[in-house]
């Protein structure tokens, strides 16, 4: 019999969060061949190393090393060398998670090369077309013959598009797969005792986007927020290298040395950021996935956006958007030390049985036993 070729695609730092138990769920069928391409779009190898140890995923088949650049040039090297890829490995489908730039790359060479595409974490969407990750999530579902979805909006989202409601199915979120499968491990982890802080004592903070980094007016206006709120505990900031670049760029590093509550650190791997998230008076942030993770923690989440591609935090979770407004930043962790952070709930589905869904789905649906041309039907 021949076996279901799969080829699993990573290429940024959140997108092995979401592979990674699809990965471990692949390997319990053994009618399913897996080979698992990293496109080297974050290009931090000690990073990338780090998060795959941490989240126990195999060595990739293949690493592209594509590295930074502009958008076009980036989508540009990883589709020539993806394309590449897929005429050796001849797969029968591809999986694609998330929505940086290696989803569409990848997603657009599998399409065209006649290779069925996978989206996982399909349908989300912010209404913001001057977001990069709002493009390539829009355009990635419209060429999917599989959409996996995590919340039940995603689902009106894809049928005002024009997306067939049999290509769509609600699964729930692989993200919170990671997070409950290693939330144990990560209670082990010594960083708190590390970087001197107590549980429930501390803010943790995130911020990468170039829409709040790349502005000086904006990233001044949250980083004086953030000195501010560090008078009353302490803050720590692991920095995006992006970031660290903004805060020489424009002079802020040194002016917030004179704050020693406000704790600037290197990024940090997997386990030891999700301990820190775990235990955390409040996340500040302006990533999508964290907003997902803290609603299941139970940890209050300030969210530096203007808009949320993740509804169901905002209404079921613990994520309340300020957007770019230092003083809606301050008055929202105001509230939380005050006692009145959101609760929430964990959204339905959030289960942690996502990526079994997901694998089964596309076993049933393409994996039966596939006769080749050299055997015989008895």
């Amino acid at each position: 019999m021949q076996k279901l070729k799969i080829v699993n695609v990573v290429g940024a730092r959140p997108n092995f969060m979401k592979i990674a138990p699809i990965c471990e769920e692949i390997r319990k069928y053994p009618g399913i061949e897996p080979y698992l391409l990293h496109t080297g779009q974050h290009y931090d190898h000690a990073m990338s190393e780090l998060f795959f140890k941490n989240l126990g995923l195999p060595e990739p088949d293949r690493y592209l090393g594509i590295g930074s650049g502009s958008h076009g040039e980036q989508a540009g090297r990883i589709m020539i060398a993806f394309e590449a890829t897929l005429d050796e490995v001849q797969p029968d489908l591809v999986i694609v998670v998330g929505d940086v730039n290696s989803t569409i790359a990848c997603g657009l060479v599998a399409v065209k090369m006649g290779v069925k595409l996978a989206h996982v974490e399909a349908g989300l969407r912010s209404f913001d077309r001057s977001m990069p990750e709002e493009v390539n999530r829009v355009l990635t579902d419209q060429i999917s013959d599989y959409l996996f979805t995590t919340e039940v909006t995603a689902r009106d989202n894809l049928t005002r598009e024009g997306v067939s409601d049999d290509k769509i199915f609600f699964v729930g979120n692989v993200m919170i797969d990671t997070l409950l499968r290693h939330r144990q491990q990560a209670s082990k982890r010594e960083v708190l005792t590390d970087l001197g802080i107590a549980p429930r004592a501390y803010a943790l903070v995130t911020l990468h986007r170039p829409a709040n980094v790349d502005d000086r007016r904006i990233l001044t206006g949250l980083i004086h927020a953030l000195c501010a709120i560090s008078e009353r505990l302490p803050v720590v900031f692991p920095v995006h290298p992006r970031t660290r670049q903004r805060l020489v760029d424009f002079e802020l590093e040194a002016e917030m040395r004179g704050y020693p509550d406000l704790r600037l650190r290197a990024p940090l791997g997997y386990l030891d950021f999700l301990q820190c998230m775990d235990n955390a008076r409040c996340v500040i942030t302006d990533s999508g996935g964290i907003q997902e993770e803290t609603t299941v923690l139970g940890v209050p989440c300030v969210t530096t956006r203007e808009n949320t591609e993740r509804p169901v935090t905002v209404v079921e979770g613990t994520n309340v958007v300020v957007g770019r407004d230092s003083q809606r930043l301050l008055d929202a962790v105001h509230n939380i030390l005050s006692g009145e952070g959101k609760a929430g709930r964990s959204p339905e589905l959030w289960d942690g049985k996502a990526a079994e869904r997901i694998v089964n789905i596309l076993w049933e649906r393409e994996g039966a036993p596939r006769i080749t041309a050299n055997e015989t039907i008895r």
